[in-house]
């Protein structure tokens, strides 16, 4: 590719040297027939024609030289594109030549940068879900097969958890399906007005149990008075039960979660503030400016890495905002904007 490259641009400026030449002579030719010279052609005139050869030489010897200065690096850019397309992720062009060629050179290598990055989130990925899939259907396959041999009875306790493995599998493909709805902008959503101050109540209702059982105090405090909101109360809730599942993770034994809502300061418009807050460990500064990364986990994580994206994503369609605030050793806080009214687009 890069041997095409330089045999096509020697061919183009072979061809403008020749046509520089030709209108040269031209011109000499048409400016010695009005000066009334003995003969039009400028060999004739020997030192006339040398002088213009010399300027013509040394006019495309300067082009030559700035466009191998420009056409070098981007032969390196061109041969690492090559290896890119091959799945080499790790290659990098220096950066060399003009400032134009320079700034391309440095966009590839942030392109190929995050290219690697997220093909090893990809791979991170499947070998998380392989494992997520893994678990609950070797469960699933243990115990229908003791119970078809005989080895367990049929009975409400060794059902139960194949009932439990089967929502486990279920809520990982919902995960996976609701992912790829947002990010493809094909997700609908079904606003009607909500009181997320109930919706807030509903959810951290349901995660009572689960709390008591990891010795975790989940609570919830709603401002009162608040205005409804035009939302998806499923698709609110869906974020709501991602983050806190995700705290109940993080938090320690003895240590507290608590969800608030209420109204946003003034200064950012209408809007309706709710925080997700734990006192666990937190999050390092590292992994702080990722959290919302799609595929990205931290190493002491046991999901898959989708939970944080997909409340993002969901919220964005709600045309709010998500951020995470964390130190580490003092806990984190998720905060989600949602706007209080909502107007539909308008069609062009």
């Amino acid at each position: 590719m890069r041997g095409r490259f330089f045999w096509r641009l020697g061919l183009f400026f072979g061809f403008v040297f020749l046509l520089l030449l030709g209108a040269s002579t031209i011109a000499y030719w048409i400016a010695s027939g009005i000066s009334g010279g003995a003969h039009p052609f400028f060999l004739i005139r020997p030192f006339g024609g040398l002088v213009l050869l010399l300027a013509v030489f040394l006019a495309m010897l300067a082009v030559g030289r700035g466009v191998r200065r420009m056409a070098a690096p981007i032969g390196d850019v061109m041969d690492a594109a090559q290896r890119v397309a091959e799945g080499d992720y790790a290659v990098r062009v220096p950066e060399r030549g003009p400032p134009e060629v320079r700034q391309l050179t440095r966009a590839f290598n942030t392109m190929v940068g995050r290219l690697r990055a997220t093909d090893e989130r990809r791979r991170s990925l499947l070998a998380d879900i392989s494992h997520d899939l893994r678990t609950p259907l070797a469960v699933i396959q243990g115990n229908l097969e003791g119970l078809l041999d005989g080895v367990y009875p049929r009975d409400d306790a060794h059902l139960g958890p194949v009932l439990e493995e089967t929502r486990l599998l279920a809520r990982l493909v919902d995960d996976l399906r609701t992912l790829a709805l947002a990010e493809t902008g094909a997700l609908r959503l079904e606003r009607e007005p909500t009181d997320l101050g109930a919706l807030i109540a509903e959810t951290v209702a349901s995660f009572q149990g689960q709390a008591a059982g990891a010795g975790v105090a989940l609570s919830a405090d709603v401002a009162p008075g608040l205005p409804q909101a035009a939302v998806d109360a499923f698709r609110i809730r869906q974020v709501l039960e991602n983050l806190v599942v995700n705290a109940l993770q993080h938090a320690p034994r003895g240590g507290e979660i608590g969800v608030r809502c209420g109204i946003a300061p003034p200064e950012s418009g209408p809007q309706i503030e709710v925080t997700v807050s734990d006192n666990g460990p937190g999050i390092s500064a590292d992994d702080l400016p990722h959290v919302f990364d799609r595929f990205y986990k931290s190493r002491d994580s046991r999901g898959s890495g989708l939970g944080l994206t997909i409340a993002k994503n969901l919220v964005a369609a709600h045309g709010g905002e998500i951020s995470a605030e964390s130190e580490p050793g003092r806990g984190t806080t998720m905060r989600i904007s949602l706007p209080v009214t909502w107007e539909a687009p308008r069609l062009p």
